[in-house]
């Protein structure tokens, strides 16, 4: 459809957010736009670009002013306006297929190799590395270990990510733990796995905080729910699937005279290396970095300005501020950070201890055989990966974070609840794990997205970041020891710990709701700005 101007009619343009009518107040009255020849096409269709609108000196007039991009609390931006609807969700969904499912795969091969000791234990390991001796519990101080050094080396790690970039930052660690992982394989005895665990945790820390600062920078706050879900969803492939791939890689059992356990963490490792490598070929920086490279073509540098605009219309921190440590540190001021890292860190108390002992309790605890334990192992998964998707869809939609969170705690109670206390019911104590598994999991991508809706700044976004994932590696240090050998086959104690923290969890979400609704009245009364931004409300 052509637009040709009309000499006599005019209309004047107003960029209120929810207005129709539009006023000339933004060009200062000295560029009308020209009324469309053929009234039955609106304002707000896209136009053949062989006539477009008239729009001020400096505006990219390929693209005809878009009225559906959601203006948010920042109002009208020039730079989301020369893009139509239909083209920024082009350009967003490219950025989707060239993101999430990447690190979705690395973290897949990072929860692989920090929790397949469970797939190794019953797969001999535990025999021939003599790890039955419980003064001390050998099996628990293995898997305890990774978690002291992933805490303290995740702050300077997230750092790091913005100080090389993504790309190089995250595919080189990648690589290296996969290199430590095949090393597993040649152990001669436990402390050996010991100090293995340790270099494991230090290379790891910097994976999971990166990514979550990465995939923060590219979206909206109600558009990261279902990316966190999906992205956290192609992970726990690697707890639902884990157990199977190990099943099958215990048949080369005897090759080149090493056991079945052994091929587990080698070839294991081999994949994290390949992985590495499409991380480092396809991975991309921060939407903001004026030195954006990428091996493979991505977005445009007008595109990539499309993207940090929509940030900053949303909540106005997609541009980086410069770093300084009082900067960074100054988000340790906020009581809120360290609540979403209590949430977080209660989420993963569980689904650790699912993940390291989820197997060993179907075999010792319930009585299946080896090759059936690992396999019972995936569909808890796939009913996770089902509420994930679901209440990320919900919150986003709804806008609704603390209940999506408090959901997941209560389904994970219910779920250990029948774990531990259906006695003499093996199928009802199975079912329980399907609920337990999916409250844990499914709370991973809910805090996420929880506190990502509710802080702005680069640096604090950061910070926050290491810290809420170190909330989470210290819930895998209690998940990776409440579940004691001498407590088979009911594991009652373990599972009273993991039930208490989801109840922390609700408090938690509790407090911040009221807490967050107090502010929101106050902020809408004028008598508070909130984080720095005037138009800023919390996502209760």
């Amino acid at each position: 459809m052509a637009l040709r101007p009309d000499p006599e009619k005019q209309v004047t343009l107003d960029f209120n957010p929810g207005s129709d009518k539009q006023t000339s107040s933004q060009f200062d009255g000295k560029y009308p736009v020209d009324q469309p020849y053929d009234s039955k096409y609106p304002n707000d269709q896209p136009y053949d670009n062989k006539y477009p609108l008239e729009q001020p000196s400096g505006y990219d007039t390929k693209y005809p002013v878009n009225h559906h991009e959601d203006t948010g609390p920042g109002g009208y931006d020039p730079v989301i306006a020369q893009y139509t609807d239909a083209e920024i969700n082009r350009i967003v969904r490219r950025v989707d297929i060239r993101l999430i499912p990447l690190c979705g795969l690395m973290y897949c091969v990072s929860l692989l190799d920090r929790t397949n000791l469970s797939n190794a234990a019953i797969a001999g390991m535990t025999t021939e590395l003599n790890l039955r001796t419980t003064n001390p519990d050998r099996y628990s101080v293995i898997t305890l270990v990774f978690f002291v050094t992933y805490v303290i080396f995740q702050p300077p790690t997230t750092i790091l990510t913005r100080f090389f970039g993504p790309r190089i930052w995250l595919a080189t660690i990648t690589l290296a733990w996969g290199i430590v992982m095949i090393c597993f394989g040649f152990v001669k005895d436990w402390t050996a796995l010991v100090g293995l665990r340790l270099l494991l945790g230090v290379l790891e820390s910097g994976f999971f905080p990166g990514v979550v600062y990465l995939l923060s920078t590219w979206y909206k706050r109600y558009e990261v729910g279902k990316r966190y879900s999906i992205f956290y969803l192609i992970g726990s492939l690697a707890s639902a699937f884990g157990g199977i791939l190990a099943f099958g890689l215990m048949q080369m059992e005897g090759i080149s005279g090493y056991g079945g356990w052994r091929w587990i963490f080698i070839i294991e490792g081999c994949l994290t290396c390949l992985v590495a490598l499409l991380g480092y070929i396809f991975l991309v920086s921060f939407p903001d970095n004026k030195k954006f490279r990428s091996i493979i073509p991505f977005l445009s540098v007008e595109e990539r300005q499309l993207i940090c605009a929509r940030v900053n219309q949303d909540r106005s921190d997609a541009d980086l501020e410069e770093f300084t440590v009082k900067r960074w540190l100054g988000g340790a001021k906020d009581w809120k950070i360290w609540a979403y890292g209590l949430c977080f860190g209660c989420a993963t108390t569980v689904s650790y201890a699912l993940a390291y002992f989820l197997p060993i309790i179907l075999n010792q605890g319930l009585g299946y055989d080896t090759g059936t334990a690992q396999c019972l192992i995936a569909p808890p998964y796939v009913f996770a990966a089902m509420i994930m998707i679901l209440t990320g869809w919900f919150g986003d939609k709804y806008h609704q974070r603390g209940l999506c969170v408090a959901f997941n705690a209560i389904l994970c109670v219910v779920g250990l609840a029948v774990m531990g206390w259906a006695y003499g019911d093996t199928r009802a104590r199975y079912f329980g794990a399907f609920f337990a598994t999916a409250g844990a999991n499914a709370n991973v991508p809910s805090v996420l997205t929880y506190q990502a809706n509710n802080i702005r700044g680069q640096w604090k976004r950061a910070f926050c970041s290491a810290t809420l994932v170190g909330g989470g590696a210290l819930g895998g240090i209690v998940g990776s020891t409440v579940f004691r050998s001498q407590d088979s086959p009911t594991y009652v104690p373990g599972l009273g710990v993991a039930m208490g923290s989801q109840v922390v969890i609700l408090l938690t979400v509790g407090v911040l709701t009221v807490n967050f609704r107090a502010n929101n009245k106050k902020a809408d009364g004028g008598e508070r700005i909130l984080e720095d931004l005037p138009s800023f409300r919390y996502t209760v």
